[in-house]
């Protein structure tokens, strides 16, 4: 599929099928599954291609319901729930030859005047231009990964698989399309929260098992994903063999762009989790 940034470029370009159905490609090599912020990212870019430009995202909902197979395409079928004066809500259903494998539900609403007001983002982190570039977790996914990911804390490869807090932006350039940064958001917003939905006092071993259940997207303002951004997420709660996470991405001047919520699915099973 070309290099790292063709290939994030060819993945948010869906062939349209008729009918607000489309269908979009998947990558060959990385792991035995697809990576979950790949397919909301596509699923989220199939809405907004239904929704008209003046209303922007502002949050998504979705279910990741079966692992994704690498390498075969995914059909993407979106349903025009409702389009009012100032919200419009989509569906849409990811599947492939094996079956749903994903659902998603988002809202947009068109611009409004009202107060801006965000917590103040985390202190004392580096600059990215201080961490040094390197091989992230993230990177063994792909041969060539369409990001650049620099955790703020060093990788141990026997510790438990936490990336958090992180800077990260896409190598290339993107489209001047804040649908196209909405989408990339959406694309990484995935990136190390089940590692970082396990407890703190966690007794699961380093090598376990783990799986986005559900996850959320609020989009607070408007930021390009190609200019860096800090991601940063906590545990808040692990029963059940799940973990709930929250976090939250800042521009590098600190400003509020996106929070996120997951559940995962964690199990002492051997297996290490997609970051």
């Amino acid at each position: 599929m070309g290099g790292p940034g063709d290939r994030l470029t060819r993945l948010l370009e869906l062939q349209p099928l008729g009918d607000d159905r489309y269908e979009a490609g998947t990558p060959g090599d990385g792991p035995g599954r697809l990576f979950g912020g790949q397919v909301a990212g596509q699923a989220l870019r199939a809405a907004t291609l239904t929704v008209e430009p003046d209303r922007r995202v502002h949050s998504l909902h979705a279910y990741f319901i079966r692992p994704g197979k690498p390498g075969e395409p995914l059909r993407l079928d979106v349903e025009r729930t409702r389009d009012g004066r100032s919200f419009t809500t989509r569906r849409v259903e990811a599947s492939q030859s094996a079956g749903p494998i994903f659902t998603l539900a988002a809202s947009f609403h068109v611009a409004e005047d009202g107060d801006d007001w965000q917590l103040p983002a985390p202190l004392d982190v580096p600059d990215p231009d201080d961490i040094e570039p390197g091989a992230s977790l993230f990177s063994q996914m792909w041969t060539l990964s369409p990001f650049d990911v620099r955790p703020v804390h060093a990788w141990e490869p026997e510790s438990p698989p936490t990336l958090h807090p992180l800077w990260v932006r896409t190598r290339d350039r993107l489209p001047d399309d804040p649908a196209v940064h909405a989408a990339v958001i959406a694309f990484f917003s995935d990136m190390g929260v089940v590692g970082s939905a396990r407890a703190p006092t966690s007794t699961l071993p380093p090598r376990f098992m783990g799986a986005s259940l559900d996850h959320a997207v609020w989009f607070h303002r408007a930021a390009r994903a190609d200019e860096w951004l800090l991601y940063a997420v906590d545990p808040v709660s692990n029963a059940g063999a799940r973990g709930l996470a929250r976090g939250t991405m800042h521009t590098r001047d600190g400003v509020l762009v996106a929070s996120i919520a997951q559940e995962a699915l964690l199990r002492d099973s051997g297996q290490v989790p997609l970051p």
